[in-house]
């Protein structure tokens, strides 16, 4: 595709939200949400579940996703009802787990609809053609987490739990003490011990019970399914899974209504538990599945670890599907999940997608976070370097072709994670406050 088109079809994808009429003969677009779910589901055997605190099936073990009322939603959601809905996530309602019409169960700190923005500079750095940047450093908290923790309490809410709890490498964690604060719940966020300052302060602030774990995350993790199991509380990655994971879907909901309902030929994602990156794909399915995009789903799915810590690369390497569990040694620690519950379906769908799944260094991974600073102003925590870094290195390896309409997910801002890039960036000049002085630094 050429620069002039390139440059042609951003002004027209960038307007196509803007301008949409509705048909008469749909519902009315400011209808209210309804109850969309019927159940859980075995992801595995397909056996069902009531709705409740309630993550693996009781028959195989296997782990719990919604079953919804496909033929309810489909006689209510439209491209007009959603771009009539609020800005923000909550726009997608009726394609996201709504237990309760009750809008006073819904939370919402107006997460989503974060920029798509085109990235001319960084493409012209790459030789793409068209790369677009899903900049959720936007979100209230600063990350992505935002979208699971607004649908994962709302689903608490719904079901009367009165204690929220997560384990978490941060964000997470962030997200849940400020959701929590903002309805009122007594909150506990289990990190690891040695997490970045910036993360834990932004966790404190909200008046959370900070639970610091001595261990990595998967030993943190291990800590808080014994806790749920015991004392009940609503952790929102454990027991609330099931809903909380469908959250992510949002980000593919956007990155297709922000084209025009046209999909990108790629998409890169960062992973950690697998999860973000298998519902984005999930989401390309399901709009498909009700006419809300133009033509078929023929995204090309890839994923992004840091190698201290790439269970599901290391597996893509080897061409299988068994996930090996690591030991995380990485900078990335948003993305340091050495056990990741959905590293199997992460590496279907990289299979399924014709996508590639890679991983690189710390050395890359800060590159990747001042490459993206410095061409398209966006700070990135490490798990953006780590997206940025690898889709350098899928490009060179010809895993994303030029022409490609490509997608990458920068998932968390920068100023979480200061310490990783600290010494790479201070003042240019230490000067004495005088114009001289200034010159003589400048050499003029």
């Amino acid at each position: 595709m050429s620069l002039d088109l390139a440059t042609e079809r951003r002004h027209r994808v960038a307007a196509a939200p803007d301008h949409h009429t509705r048909d008469p003969a749909l519902p009315d677009p400011t209808e209210p949400l309804a109850v969309n779910v019927t159940g859980l589901r075995c992801r595995e055997c397909g056996e069902a579940e009531e709705l409740g605190l309630n993550h693996v099936c009781g028959f195989c073990f296997g782990p719990l996703e919604i079953a919804y009322d496909t033929t309810a939603i489909a006689g209510r959601v439209s491209r007009a009802r959603i771009e009539a809905g609020p800005r923000s996530l909550w726009r997608y309602g009726d394609l996201l787990p709504t237990l309760s019409a009750d809008p006073a169960h819904r939370v919402d700190l107006g997460t989503g609809l974060s920029p798509l923005r085109p990235a001319p500079r960084l493409a012209g750095h790459l030789g793409l053609d068209e790369l677009w940047l899903k900049d959720d450093t936007r979100n209230p908290t600063g990350s992505f987490k935002d979208r699971v923790v607004t649908i994962a309490l709302s689903a608490a809410r719904a079901l009367g739990v009165t204690t929220l709890a997560c384990a978490s490498t941060g964000n997470l964690a962030n997200s849940v003490a400020a959701h929590g604060a903002a309805i009122g719940l007594p909150t506990y966020v289990f990190i690891p011990h040695d997490l970045e300052r910036g993360k834990v302060v932004g966790s404190a602030i909200y008046g959370a019970n900070v639970i610091a774990v001595e261990g990595a995350y998967d030993d943190v993790n291990r800590l808080a399914s014994e806790v749920a199991d015991t004392h009940g509380w609503g952790f929102v990655n454990v027991n609330l899974r099931a809903y909380y994971a469908e959250g992510s879907k949002s980000i593919g909901f956007e990155i297709a209504e922000q084209l025009g309902w046209q999909l990108p030929d790629h998409v890169v994602a960062p992973l950690a538990s697998g999860s973000m990156y298998t519902k984005i794909d999930k989401a390309f399915t399901e709009l498909a599945h009700y006419g809300l995009i133009d033509g078929e789903v023929a995204t090309r799915m890839s994923g992004a670890q840091a190698t201290g810590c790439s269970p599901i690369s290391e597996a893509f390497g080897r061409g299988s599907l068994d996930v090996w569990p690591q030991r995380a040694d990485t900078i990335a620690r948003s993305l340091a999940i050495g056990n990741p519950a959905d590293g199997y379906y992460a590496l279907q769908v990289a299979e399924r997608t014709g996508g590639a799944v890679s991983d690189v260094g710390d050395d890359e991974v800060v590159e990747g976070i001042r490459l993206l600073a410095r061409t398209e102003g966006i700070f990135a925590e490490t798990a953006g370097g780590v997206t940025v870094a690898n889709l350098v290195k899928l490009v060179r390896d010809g895993v994303i072709e030029p022409g490609e309409r490509t997608v990458a997910v920068i998932s968390g801002n920068g100023y979480k994670t200061i310490e990783a890039v600290a010494d790479h960036a201070g003042p240019t000049h230490t000067i004495a406050p005088s114009l001289e002085a200034l010159h003589a630094a400048l050499d003029r």
